[in-house]
């Protein structure tokens, strides 16, 4: 008989789930079902979501983790066991225990044996005062402040752990391993760790399994979803989630089920490479992968391979998701109807605040007008400007109460055509993200299955040593072309845009050479400042990735205390990608000839 296309590739599928707490329910059962794969993995921890977590817990302290994992989980579980797929996920949150135990019951209940693992370590809140006498100030990775000069209370502090212990779970027989915050790669790189039995100095096979768990951790972000070209995308019906088959060397091809909705391109594949990064030195807590090192190609219909990463020893530093109560917040959208726009804000904000007390009761106060408006408008909508108007105080009858009663007030007593448009959630108390940086000798993973604990040591710690990364150096062509054409920047760059904290990225790629040398040149940070005014304050760092024809620009303080404390339009920042794209720039006749046919059908 001959060997199977697996066989002679030797892969392990990773198929996931989820992209975040809220991601779509059916997912876990559609990718067990609709084909088939070796671990099934779910990504449900954003920084955010320590923080409602932590809100759940404190109402019910057997609570703490991702709920509606367990609902998916009865729905898969017996196949799963059938199949001998392992279960991988990190909706343990801040109770793992708890949810393996959940787990368990649900298996009981269902006539199923299953060994659970669960792993913990990651929980720095016991230990933050011992932390901080040991000499770890907890400093913010973006402002340089001390938690200890924060002035806020603290109330959860998780390190990212990375996948040995998972490989540990796996290497037990786990069938089921439940992670606290690890990093979102770990979920992938833990289940090809133990299925090729990586060493720790398998730098460059880890650094490929942890880009392909960066690609598949926001689920259909790798599939078309949020895709600047979305009209390459033959069909946004039931979006397949996407599954990786990674090879012994840690190269892996990106595919989804047959017969779903979706894409898989070389495009969707390098804007999620592109999603939530900085440097292309990518960190983690087991490998430095460094994406600049990388190539991307397509090699069939909806797979796409990923290979070449280069690695290196990781470094001696954990990072650490920390949230800090930051008091309360509220805020309300009006209309601005017809002529004299800024006379209208004026007043309001002036009245509003003179009857408060005075702006400087609050903590901070943001007024900013959306200009809508259109001149000789054909219908209301036309006519009207937005007036936000945002407030945050340690005060919370200031906040909630004051501020919302004296707005009421002036219904009928300020300018003409006063309208409320929408209160901005969510109003009251909000987080602080503060991210650290923890020396790795303090953190010990431990693995717990069948009441035994086994402890897992950083790979920092160990006497491994690493040749050093060099780099790349690339010397774009000059386009030399006197003609231009004005043109959207999106009609021939991509982009992909996120968070991180209070910072965001957005990366822009282009599809051609010719048209990535013209970029390179181009957008320069001083260039990305005048496209984009009201960046013009913030400092930006410019990265290269020239291996994926693509830079990556990391805005830093964008969305201020991150989130939760974030009074921007986007507290995410997801769409400051489309916002670049409808920028117009000039640009040379033959590289638009070029990039026509390439992306026809993308933007008409």
């Amino acid at each position: 008989m001959a060997a199977s296309q697996d066989e002679k590739h030797n892969v392990i599928r990773i198929a996931n789930c989820s992209g975040f707490y809220g991601d779509r329910l059916s997912a876990a059962r559609e990718m067990v079902e609709g084909g088939p794969i070796d671990v099934l993995t779910g990504d449900y921890l954003a920084e955010l979501t320590m923080a409602i977590l932590h809100k759940k817990k404190l109402k019910d302290a057997n609570s703490g983790f991702a709920g509606t994992f367990l609902k998916q989980i009865q729905e898969v579980l017996e196949r799963c066991l059938e199949n001998n797929t392992k279960i991988v996920s990190n909706a343990g949150g801040l109770n793992p225990k708890g949810m393996a135990d959940a787990i368990e019951e649900i298996a009981h209940d269902l006539g199923l044996t299953v060994k659970v693992a669960y792993i913990c370590g990651d929980d720095l809140m016991p230990r933050i005062e011992g932390l901080a006498i040991a000499g770890e100030k907890f400093t913010n990775i973006e402002t340089g402040y001390s938690l200890a000069d924060s002035g806020y209370n603290t109330v959860t502090a998780n390190a990212y752990l990375g996948c040995w212990g998972i490989k540990e779970a796996l290497d037990q027989g786990a069938d089921v391993v439940i992670c606290p915050r690890v990093t979102d790669a770990a979920l992938v790189m833990g289940p090809a760790a133990w299925k090729f039995n990586w060493a720790r100095d398998y730098f460059d096979a880890l650094a490929g399994a942890l880009t392909a768990g960066h690609i598949i951790e926001c689920g259909t972000q790798a599939t078309g979803g949020n895709y600047a070209f979305f009209k390459e995308v033959p069909s946004f019906v039931n979006v397949g989630f996407p599954l990786i088959e990674i090879e012994q060397d840690g190269s892996f091809t990106v595919t989804k089920h047959p017969g779903t909705g979706g894409l898989v391109s070389e495009g969707t594949v390098i804007s999620q490479l592109l999603y939530e990064i900085s440097s292309p030195a990518y960190l983690n807590p087991d490998v430095i992968a460094h994406f600049d090192s990388l190539t991307v190609e397509q090699v069939g219909f909806d797979r796409v391979h990923v290979g070449g990463c280069r690695g290196e020893k990781p470094p001696a530093h954990h990072k650490v998701c920390i949230n800090l109560e930051g008091g309360y917040r509220n805020g309300i959208e009006l209309f601005l109807t017809g002529l004299q726009i800024d006379a209208k804000a004026k007043i309001i904000g002036d009245i509003l605040f003179d009857l408060i007390g005075g702006r400087d009761q609050f903590d901070e106060v943001i007024e900013q007008i959306v200009r809508s408006d259109k001149i000789d408008p054909k219908n209301n909508e036309e006519a009207s400007a937005i007036l936000r108007i945002c407030v945050k105080s340690k005060n919370q009858d200031l906040v909630i109460r004051a501020f919302s009663a004296k707005l009421n007030e002036l219904s009928l007593a300020t300018i003409p055509g006063y309208a409320f448009r929408s209160v901005i959630a969510p109003v009251g108390q909000f987080f602080i993200h503060w991210p650290a940086l923890i020396d790795s000798k303090h953190i010990v993973e431990q693995v717990c299955l069948e009441g035994a604990v086994t402890e897992v040591f950083p790979t920092s710690q160990l006497d491994i040593e690493t040749t050093a990364y060099q780099g790349v150096s690339y010397q774009p062509t000059p386009v030399l072309d006197d003609e231009t054409v004005e043109i959207p920047l999106g009609q021939i760059f991509g982009t992909r845009s996120g968070d991180k904290g209070g910072c965001a990225n957005v990366g822009i790629w282009a599809k051609t050479d010719q048209a990535y040398d013209f970029l390179f040149n181009f957008l320069s940070v001083e260039r990305l400042k005048k496209l984009l005014p009201d960046m013009e304050q913030f400092s930006i760092d410019r990265y290269e990735l020239p291996n994926i024809r693509a830079l990556n620009f990391y805005i830093h303080g964008v969305l201020g205390e991150g989130i939760s404390a974030s009074f921007r339009l986007d507290g995410q920042a997801k769409s400051l990608g489309e916002y670049l794209r409808a920028k117009y720039i000039d640009i040379p006749e033959k590289i638009l000839e070029q990039n026509i046919s390439i992306h026809q059908g993308a933007i008409e």
